[in-house]
């Protein structure tokens, strides 16, 4: 199953904004994007958020969060 966008941020109570950082900063590389060229998020999508999400909560760096 794929979701869009809003749905995404609305399921892991992020903004929009936040998730499109995390893609253009490569902490989600394998984010696909539909023939219109919005991003489309899949379960495994869901889970790569889910644990940045509690590396965040660790004071982790972004660029930890990257390389980790």
């Amino acid at each position: 199953m794929t979701y869009t966008i809003k749905e995404v941020a609305q399921k892991v109570g992020l903004s929009i904004y936040t998730l499109r950082f995390y893609d253009k900063q490569g902490l989600l590389p394998f984010v696909m994007r539909n023939t219109a060229g919005y991003r489309t998020f899949t379960d495994s999508d869901l889970s790569i958020i889910h644990t940045i999400c509690c590396l965040k909560n660790t004071d982790m760096k972004i660029s930890d969060i990257r390389q980790y």
